[in-house]
């Protein structure tokens, strides 16, 4: 899981600019009619994917084009120190526009990209109309440079910033100490591991040479007054690479803005996106005013609106969410609800008629990049869920701009990571009632993740605990779908509370939600009757959720196919794979039905004589309240279906838990195949008026 996660969105063009035998790799976003912003490079210890957060977003409302700078990324790495002053990065900056076309931009700029903008603005005046310089570096600003060069030349032992150091082994050592300096607010795991990723790309020669050329450069002082268009400067209280003072004397000297954040580090753009993105978005609407339209109504003469997130990562949040809206319209006859939602979920609420609101296009597919990361019935969720952070702030971007643009009485989240998580972040956001519903409350480390793993999952589980206490208005109500002992009796980590204790404080609970009365014998039987098996045949379903994770194990299932039927013959099987696998992709065997997506799933399940299944809990808690008996088979390294999802079957004594390595073997499949199909069961019963129950918390808060 080394490798980059896919980009939120592709480039539109991708090229080189080449100036003085130097190559430059560019790329471009189109968004034609729009200003365009160029997202400076900054020092060359990270490539331009630094501004991963930030790219999607301005795409959608602005042109955009970022470059890798001269010593990073893609671009070429001249030798020497004199290929890394500042005025070379300047006129870099002029060539790229040049090469994409580009008349005029506003740059932005991180760090060391400040004194790159202030010269190109001061020497090209007509091609930059604005500035955005965040946590600036220029030390010659405040007189800081002669010290710095001091440092850096030193042959004593001790300084980590030193040329003498990086190229005498201790490159590493540094690379650690910068990014936990660059970084300094508490639950910055993620962001500290990419920049050291990216900073393992280039050579500490070549850093050594970046290093040599700023601190040759020129004070731009003078520059800083050539400067005639508007500029930004946003900087950090708690910056531990470049003091503030940097940032007042650089929007001083430029005749700018200044935006202090309190208590924010020298890495803002990752750390604090959504700020980020939206003060650059202000900034360009104001260099480039545009002419735009609001409607408002007043809130007593509209009916109640609701806009329902529900995750995308498999389908059972769809059903459960039909549910609980269904059950909130009958409280609420008048009650308008519109869903942000993308695929796999389209393919449930379409048919049903839900309204899908046309943002939901601008969503970034969540199961794409969680099928990237699986293996052979393998997803390492809480890693995948990290590398998922680009994701999570561009389809947060999308629901701010629809929440800034239309009013909602309530939001209500199944799930919604990144809305939980980025209101706590941003809570003057918040603009309506929130709701947040899960079935599992916790990450938890796989015992092979071993210090590592219980370290982050840990810090994860503090940063909410944290959230949580300090900021209870953020939420209006948090739901457990489920009852308290369906919480797992664990810690959240070494020194913090109990799950199970910590979730009965801070939520209400729904019981389960099923979304369908579980059929008696005699509606079994008309419901087999009605899918085409006869009284005398048995039947296997084999479904493996919604998304596309689960070919290995309908593979395995085809593979043990003649072993069992010889065990049981005549039995037939009807493989689902969903919506995100082709029926056509597996093989055929005899006496198997292959189907894509069935909306009506949960009612063949109720039909067959055994399942076999994945461990994702609607599928599984379907197949509880149906009463049928399965066999379910949790995902290697999935937290969730190996903690969270077995501890709730436990609870009701349902189903026959088996690894993936106990079903390669088609032989031991199909036996234990065998020995579950038409066993009956005592399963514990499943409430059913789960919906009903969450309904009446969701409609007191509008």
């Amino acid at each position: 899981m080394t490798a980059e996660p896919r980009p939120v969105r592709e480039a539109d063009q991708t090229g080189f600019a080449e100036r003085a035998g130097v190559r430059l790799a560019f790329k471009v976003y189109d968004n034609p009619g729009r200003p365009t912003v160029l997202l400076m490079p900054t020092w060359s210890i990270v490539p331009s994917l630094f501004w991963k957060a930030q790219v999607p977003y301005l795409a959608r409302h602005l042109r955009v084009v970022t470059f890798d700078g001269r010593g990073s990324g893609t671009s070429d790495r001249p030798v020497g120190g004199e290929s890394y002053v500042d005025c070379e990065y300047a006129e870099d900056a002029i060539a790229v526009l040049d090469a994409t076309a580009t008349g005029r931009a506003v740059l932005v700029a991180l760090s060391r990209g400040d004194a790159w903008s202030v010269l190109a603005a001061a020497r090209h005046p007509d091609r930059v109309t604005g500035i955005v310089a965040i946590a600036p570096a220029s030390g010659s600003l405040i007189g800081a440079q002669a010290q710095e060069q001091q440092a850096w030349e030193s042959t004593e032992d001790g300084i980590k910033y030193n040329r003498r150091y990086w190229l005498s082994g201790g490159y590493d050592d540094f690379v650690d100490w910068f990014f936990a300096r660059m970084f300094p607010e508490p639950h910055s795991t993620k962001q500290i591991e990419d920049a050291v990723r990216w900073a393992h790309q280039i050579e500490p020669a070549t850093l050594v040479d970046t290093t040599a050329g700023r601190l040759a450069s020129e004070s731009v002082v003078a520059a800083c007054g050539e400067v005639k268009c508007p500029v930004l400067v946003i900087h950090g209280t708690d910056d531990r690479v470049r003091p503030h003072a940097i940032g007042e004397r650089l929007a001083e000297l430029t005749g700018g803005s200044l935006v202090l954040l309190e208590d924010s580090g020298h890495g803002v753009p990752a750390r604090e996106p959504v700020r980020i993105n939206l003060l650059i978005k202000e900034f360009v609407d104001r260099v480039h005013p545009v002419a735009s339209q609001k409607r408002s109504s007043r809130a007593l003469s509209r009916p109640p609106r609701a806009l329902y997130l529900s995750s995308p990562i498999g389908l059972g949040h769809a059903r459960r969410d039909l549910a609980i809206a269904s059950e909130l319209r009958k409280l609420r006859p008048d009650l308008q609800i519109d869903w942000l939602a993308q695929h796999p979920v389209t393919e449930v609420l379409g048919p049903a008629g839900e309204r899908i609101h046309p943002a939901s296009a601008w969503l970034a597919t969540e199961s794409a990049h969680v099928e990237d990361d699986a293996g052979e019935h393998d997803l390492h969720v809480f890693e995948t869920f990290r590398r998922l952070d680009a994701v999570l702030v561009n389809n947060f971007m999308v629901f701010e701009d629809l929440l800034a643009a239309e009013p909602y009485d309530l939001v209500i989240g199944d799930e919604a990571w990144e809305v939980d998580y980025f209101l706590h972040e941003n809570p003057r956001l918040k603009r309506s009632a929130f709701a947040w519903l899960t079935d599992f409350v916790g990450w938890l480390p796989m015992p092979d993740g071993g210090a590592r793993e219980e370290r982050l999952t840990t810090d994860y589980n503090l940063e909410m605990i944290e959230q949580r206490a300090r900021l209870r208005r953020v939420r209006d109500r948090s739901v457990f779908v489920g009852n308290p002992d369906d919480v797992v009796a664990l810690p959240f980590g070494p020194g913090l509370p109990a799950i199970r204790e910590w979730t009965e404080e801070n939520f209400d609970f729904s019981g389960y939600v099923t979304g369908f009365d579980p059929p008696d014998t005699g509606e079994r039987s008309a419901l087999r009757r009605r899918i085409g098996v006869r009284p005398d045949e048995k039947l296997c379903v084999v479904t493996v959720g919604g998304s596309g994770v689960g070919e290995s194990l309908l593979r395995r299932v085809l593979d043990a196919v003649p072993f069992v039927r010889k065990l049981v013959p005549g039995l037939r099987f009807l493989v689902v794979t969903g919506p995100r696998i082709d029926p056509l992709s597996l093989p055929r065997c005899d006496g198997v039905a292959v189907h894509g997506f069935l909306p009506d799933l949960h009612r063949h399940l109720a039909a067959c004589d055994l399942a076999v299944v994945q461990g994702g809990l609607t599928t599984c808690m379907e197949l509880t309240a149906s009463r049928r008996p399965f066999i379910f088979v949790p995902l290697r390294h999935h937290f969730e279906q190996n903690f969270h999802v077995r501890h709730r079957l436990a609870r009701y004594g349902a189903g026959r838990c088996m690894t993936y390595e106990d079903v390669v073997e088609p032989e031991a499949l199909a036996a234990a195949m065998a020995a579950e199909i038409g066993r009956e069961v005592g399963y514990r019963p499943v409430e059913t008026d789960g919906a009903v129950r969450a309904a009446a918390l969701l409609a007191d808060l509008l």
